[in-house]
C-alpha cells in the first residue's frame, strides 16, 4: 500500500470522531435552539404577566388619585360621571371608570349610561367591602360585554367607613391584542379565568373556543391552574395540530384568577431549528470533502503525521495522563513497532497507578477505623469516670433519700440513666477493641444450638428461621457472652429489615482464608477460622450504605429506633477476638454478614478458675486507693470508709510508692490501670510487691485494650470495670482481701 494511500486512510479514520462529535454539536445545537424556543415561549408569558401586573399597579395609583379628588366626593351625579368621562379620554386602556355606592349600586360612570346597575353578586365588590387595598377579577364587563379586568378600590373616610368603590375595567381584548403583535404574531396569546372561561381567544385558524366560551375539563386548564407549574404542555387539536404552551408564573395575576397562556404551533417552534441543522450538515460535508482533497493533494509531505502521533501521546504521558494511547491502525516497520510498545508501556503505568490507588483506598479505610477507636475509646473511658462517681453518689442519694419516696425515685432513676450510660459505653469500648473480655474455649456449633431458641424468640412467625452448622467446628477462644450479643445484634437487624416476612439462615463452618479474601477494611487475613454466618432476605443495602455499615453511631433506622452501636460493637469485638468480619448486601437482595474467629490447635484448657466466695461486704482493712481523677478518687474514698475500711489516697503511682515507703499498715492496694505520668497500674503494682511482698492487689478502669497481666506474686489479676456499684466495688474488696497469695 503506498504511502499516500495510507496517509488517506489514517486521515479518513480520524475524521470520523472529530466529524461524529461536530454532527453530534449540530444536533446539540437543534436541540438547544428548540429549548431556547420554548423558553422564549414562557419569557413572553411571564413579560406579558409583568406588564399586566404593571398596569395594575398603575391604576392603583390612578385609584388613590381621583378618591381624594373633590370632583368624585359629590353626590351630583352628573357632575361626577363627566369627571370620570374625562379621566377615561386620559386612559383609553380602560372600558369604563365608575362608582359604586356601599350598597352594591351603580352611582356614576365613564360612559355616561345613566344605567341602573346592582353589583352585590360580583365577587370583586364582595372583597372590596372588606377590604383596604385594590382587589382585581377578570370578568364580562355588563355595560361593555367586553372581557375586561375589574380593579375596584374601596374609598373610606377617616373614620374607617366605607364611602364608595371606585372601578376601573381594564381591556384585556385590547391589551391582548398590544402583545399580540408586538410578538410579531408568531405567537397566539390567551386569557382565561379559573374556571376555564375564554376571556381573550387566539387569532389563529387552528383555535375553536370563542370568547366566553369554556375549556373546563380540558389539558390546557389543567395546565395552567395545576399548582407543580410544569414549564409546557402541548395539545393537539382535532385536526392533528399541535400547539405548545407556557403559562405565566405571576403569583399575583394567578391570585386574581386569571391565567395567561402564550403559545405557538410545534412545527414552526422546530422548524427554525431544523433549517439550520440541515444548513450546518451541508457545510460539515463540504468542508470534509474539501479537507479530504487537501490531504491527497499533500499526501507526500505527510509522513510527519505519524511522527506527530507519537509526540502527541509522549506529551500527554509526560502530563501524567496514562490513559493516553495511540489508537490503530499503526503502520508496519518501527514507526508501528515503537506506537506498540508506547502503548504497552502506558498500559502498565496505569496498571501500577490504578495498584497503588488501591492500596491507598484500603490503607485509608483501615487508618479510619483505627482512628474512630482510639477516639471513642478514649470518649468512653473518660465517661465511664463519669458514670461511676453519678452511680455512686446517686446510691448514696437514693440510701439518704429513703423516706422520701419521690426524692428516693430520683435517686433511682439517676443510677437507672448511669446504668444505660455504662451500656453505652460498653458498646463504645466494643467497638474500640478495648473492652475486657472473658475468653473460653468453646464449640461455637454447640453454644449456637444452645442460642437457638433465644435466637428465634425476637423473629416472630412471619420470618423463616434455618441453622445449618457443622457438627465439628474446631474450637475457638472467645467471649460467650460477647458473641450472644453480638449474634442477637445481628439478627435483630435482620429482623428490622424483613418487615414483611422473609428467611433467616444462621451458618457455622470450618473455613481457610487465603491472601485473596479480604476484610471489611479490604485486608487479607489469611489463616484458618470457624466462620459464624448470618443470612436475610431483606432490603439489602446499597454500596455507600454498607461502605459506613460498621462505623459507630451510624444508622438508617428512624430517630429513636437505633444508636447506630449494633454492628460497630459487633465489629469491635470480632477484631479483639482475632478475628475478621465480611459484608455482603446488596439492595433487594438481602445482606449477609459472616464473622470469622481463629480456629485453635491445641485442646481446650480443662482447669477452671476457681469460685470467688465472698465472706462480707465490710471489712476494716488500711486500703491504699491510687486514681488521677478527683471526682472518682473522693467517690471511692467515701464509698471505702462508709464500709469501715481505713483508706489512704494518691492521685500517681509515684506518689503511691511514696506512700507505701512511708506507711507499714496496709493491707491492699486499689489502683486504676491508665493512668498519666509515664506509670501505668500494673507497673505500680509490680514495685508495690517489690517494697511489700504480702500486698493484695484489685484493678478498676473505664476500658482495657489488652488483658491486664499481674505482677508475679498476686495470681490472677482482678479488675473492677467502672462504672461499679457500692456492692460490687465490696464484694470485689473481700474477695481480694480474702484470696491468698501464690
Amino acid at each position: 500500500m503506498s504511502l499516500r494511500t495510507r496517509l488517506l486512510i489514517l486521515v479518513i479514520a480520524a475524521m470520523l470522531v472529530p466529524a461524529s462529535l461536530v454532527g453530534l454539536r449540530f444536533v446539540q445545537n437543534r436541540s438547544s435552539e428548540i429549548n431556547a424556543a420554548l423558553a422564549n415561549l414562557a419569557a413572553s408569558a411571564d413579560d406579558i404577566a409583568s406588564d399586566l401586573s404593571e398596569k395594575i399597579q398603575g391604576t392603583a395609583q390612578l385609584h388613590y388619585g381621583l378618591a381624594r379628588a373633590r370632583d368624585l366626593d359629590t353626590r351630583d351625579k352628573a357632575a361626577c360621571s363627566a369627571f370620570l368621562s374625562d379621566v377615561r379620554e386620559e386612559y383609553p386602556q380602560f372600558t369604563g371608570i365608575l362608582t359604586i355606592d356601599p350598597d352594591g349600586s351603580l352611582f356614576c360612570d365613564s360612559l355616561r349610561t345613566n344605567r341602573t346597575l346592582d353589583l352585590r353578586d360580583r365577587a370583586y365588590f364582595k372583597q372590596a367591602l372588606v377590604s383596604r387595598s385594590v382587589v382585581v377579577e377578570p370578568v364580562f364587563g355588563r355595560l361593555t360585554g367586553i372581557s375586561v379586568l375589574q380593579i375596584a378600590y374601596p374609598v373610606r373616610s377617616e373614620a374607617g367607613a366605607l364611602k364608595l368603590v371606585l372601578l376601573a375595567s381594564f381591556n384585556l381584548r385590547k391589551f391582548a391584542e398590544y402583545h399580540h403583535k408586538r410578538l410579531l404574531a408568531e405567537k397566539d396569546v390567551l386569557l382565561i379565568d379559573a374556571k376555564g372561561t375564554v376571556l381573550v381567544a387566539p387569532s389563529t385558524a387552528g383555535w375553536t373556543a370563542p370568547v366566553g366560551a369554556s375549556i373546563a375539563g380540558s389539558d390546557l386548564l389543567r395546565f395552567a391552574t395545576a399548582p407543580d407549574q410544569k414549564a409546557f404542555q402541548e395539545v393537539t387539536d382535532r385536526d392533528g395540530r399541535t400547539q405548545v404552551w407556557a403559562v405565566a408564573h405571576s403569583p399575583s395575576i394567578r391570585d386574581a384568577g386569571l391565567f395567561i397562556l402564550v403559545g405557538r404551533s410545534k412545527d414552526g417552534l422546530v422548524a427554525a431549528a431544523n433549517r439550520r441543522l440541515y444548513e450546518d450538515m451541508a457545510i460539515l460535508a463540504v468542508a470534509l470533502l474539501l479537507l479530504l482533497a487537501g490531504v491527497w493533494i499533500l499526501a507526500t509531505v505527510s509522513v510527519g503525521r505519524q511522527v506527530g502521533r507519537l509526540a502527541s501521546m509522549a506529551k500527554r504521558l509526560g502530563l501524567g495522563d496514562l490513559s493516553a494511547r495511540i489508537p490503530p491502525p499503526h503502520p508496519r516497520g518501527e514507526l508501528g513497532g515503537l506506537m506498540t510498545l508506547l502503548n504497552g508501556t502506558a498500559e502498565s503505568l496505569e496498571q501500577q497507578r490504578a495498584a497503588i490507588a488501591d492500596l491507598n483506598q484500603k490503607l485509608s479505610q483501615s487508618q479510619k477505623m483505627e482512628a474512630m477507636g482510639q477516639l471513642t475509646g478514649g470518649v468512653a473511658h473518660d465517661f465511664n469516670n463519669l458514670l461511676t462517681v453519678i452511680l455512686g453518689n446517686s446510691e448514696h442519694l437514693a440510701d439518704r433519700l429513703a423516706g422520701n419516696k419521690e426524692l428516693h425515685r430520683i435517686a433511682g432513676d439517676i443510677a437507672t440513666a448511669a446504668e444505660r450510660g455504662s451500656d453505652l459505653t460498653r458498646s463504645l469500648l466494643a467497638f474500640a477493641r478495648k473492652q475486657p473480655l472473658r475468653p473460653r474455649d468453646i464449640d461455637i456449633s454447640e453454644k449456637i444450638q444452645e442460642m437457638e431458641a433465644l435466637l428465634r424468640r425476637p423473629l416472630g412467625e412471619h420470618i423463616e428461621c434455618a441453622f445449618v452448622l457443622e457438627p465439628d467446628v474446631g474450637l475457638t477462644s472467645v467471649d460467650p457472652g460477647q458473641l450472644t450479643t453480638a449474634l442477637l445484634n445481628l439478627v435483630l437487624n435482620a429482623r428490622d429489615v424483613m418487615q414483611l416476612g422473609g428467611k433467616l439462615t444462621i451458618e457455622a463452618r470450618n473455613v481457610s482464608l487465603g491472601e485473596s479474601d479480604l476484610d471489611i477494611n479490604a485486608e487479607p487475613r489469611p489463616g484458618d477460622y470457624v466462620m459464624v454466618a448470618v443470612t436475610d432476605t431483606g432490603s439489602g443495602m446499597t454500596a455507600e450504605v454498607a461502605s459506613r455499615a460498621f462505623e459507630p453511631f451510624f444508622t438508617t433506622k428512624e430517630v429513636g429506633k437505633g444508636t447506630g452501636l449494633g454492628l460497630s460493637m459487633v465489629y469491635g469485638f470480632v477484631r479483639q477476638s482475632g478475628g475478621l468480619v465480611q459484608m455482603q448486601s446488596a439492595p433487594r437482595q438481602g445482606s449477609t454478614v459472616r464473622l470469622f474467629f481463629p480456629r485453635l490447635a491445641a485442646p481446650p484448657n480443662e482447669d477452671a478458675s476457681p469460685a470467688e466466695g465472698i465472706v462480707t461486704r465490710e471489712g476494716s482493712e488500711t486500703i491504699l486507693v491510687v486514681e488521677d481523677d478527683d471526682m472518682v478518687r473522693t467517690y471511692v474514698e467515701s464509698e471505702l470508709k462508709a464500709l469501715g475500711y481505713r483508706v489512704i489516697t494518691a492521685a500517681s503511682g509515684p506518689a503511691a510508692l511514696d506512700l507505701l515507703r512511708q506507711s507499714a499498715d496496709i493491707d491492699l492496694l486499689f489502683t486504676d490501670v491508665v493512668m498519666p505520668g509515664g506509670m501505668f497500674g500494673p507497673e505500680l503494682a509490680r514495685q508495690a510487691i517489690q517494697l511489700r511482698p504480702g500486698l493484695k492487689v484489685l484493678f478498676t478502669s473505664g476500658y482495657s485494650q489488652n488483658p491486664v497481666k499481674a505482677p508475679d506474686g498476686i495470681g490472677d489479676a482482678r479488675i473492677l470495670t467502672k462504672p461499679f456499684r457500692r456492692r460490687d466495688l465490696a464484694a470485689m474488696l473481700r474477695s481480694a482481701l480474702s484470696t491468698p497469695q501464690r
